[in-house]
């Protein structure tokens, strides 16, 4: 047997978990052929169909675009920390972290949660981060379609792949979906919400295999200062698109912002395609062009990161091509080193 629930009985949920206080993110349409994961004001926002994915990720749940380390007021010698989450707070159990449910996020983002969750508890451990993380409960929406972008089965995922997970709904075509609740999170937030059935979801087979992810691993290795990169830069403008609305792409900066905004301290997302990027204040910088970053980027997701932590730094999403104006990303650089 099967546990189940209609379209109106997960709006419910949603409703109950936004009057409760929790933070509720899911797909919406923000614009005519735009979807994106946001907030929701009301269960009637939440876009369960008619879309392949969302164009950003649910990444800043967990690691937002911009957010206070801490305040600071200057008194003579002396710097005193004010708001923020001191380091006090980060050893405090009591201290306030908004409890989070994202809903119908597409299993490729859900994926990248885990990824993550390795750079920020590597050699120090993130307790921004951490908070969140714990506090934030993951609904899944197996595919039942995908794009010319996809390509998840290609770094080994596909469309109802459960890691990162908490549960996970597949589409009956009846206006019900089926649930399957992976983790204690999930199991909670579906307890007494579902009812038993004989109807199995199905997913859809996902994209046939589009590039061996060896093969570009090698490549990048061997080829450090290949004509390739420079080649398959030439139109690449440095938005930094394909970064920001990546699952798993972290870079970020640090910065202090004074009187005029407060004196605090800042996290901020930030990207290897960004010239300043690698600026020293010599005026040198190692990745001078964009053949040289284009480099890093796919270097990074298909080499520096397995070698450190086991894994690819990629899940198959095709954000990164789908959202560039000029039609660059893993998927069109990896194909073309595979296909030579």
């Amino acid at each position: 047997m099967s546990e189940i629930i209609s379209q109106s009985g997960l709006r419910q949920l949603v409703a109950d978990r936004i009057a409760a206080g929790t933070i509720v993110s899911g797909p919406t349409q923000v614009k005519p052929k735009l979807v994106l994961y946001a907030v929701l004001g009301s269960p009637d926002d939440l876009l369960l169909e008619g879309f392949v994915r969302p164009d950003n990720s649910i990444k800043e749940c967990v690691f937002p675009k911009q957010e206070e380390l801490y305040g600071y007021r200057i008194q003579g010698n002396n710097i005193e920390l004010t708001d923020g989450l001191t380091n006090d707070d980060l050893t405090n159990d009591d201290a306030p972290v908004p409890k989070q449910l994202v809903v119908a996020a597409r299993p490729c983002d859900a994926a990248a949660l885990p990824i993550l969750d390795h750079i920020f508890n590597w050699d120090f451990k993130d307790e921004f981060y951490n908070r969140r993380r714990a506090a934030t409960t993951v609904v899944t929406l197996a595919c039942d379609s995908h794009g010319e972008n996809c390509f998840c089965t290609s770094v080994g995922l596909h469309p109802a792949a459960e890691r990162g997970s908490d549960a996970m709904l597949f589409e009956l075509g009846d206006g019900s979906y089926e649930v399957r609740c992976i983790t204690d999170k999930g199991r909670a937030l579906f307890d007494g919400k579902t009812e038993e059935s004989d109807k199995v979801g199905r997913a859809d087979a996902g994209p046939e295999k589009k590039f061996d992810p060896e093969t570009v691993r090698a490549f990048v290795d061997q080829h450090f200062e290949d004509p390739f990169w420079s080649q398959h830069a030439l139109t690449c403008v440095g938005c930094g698109v394909c970064a920001f609305t990546c699952p798993t792409c972290h870079c970020f900066d640090i910065v202090d912002a004074g009187p005029s905004a407060g004196n605090a301290r800042y996290r901020t997302w930030d990207s290897c395609q960004f010239p300043m990027f690698t600026a020293h204040a010599s005026g040198h910088n190692p990745r001078a062009g964009q053949p040289s970053r284009q480099r890093q980027r796919i270097l990074h997701k298909f080499s520096i990161y397995p070698n450190k932590f086991g894994e690819i730094l990629c899940t198959g999403c095709g954000n990164c091509t789908r959202n560039c104006p000029e039609g660059i990303g893993v998927l069109t650089v990896a194909t073309e080193i595979d296909h030579g």
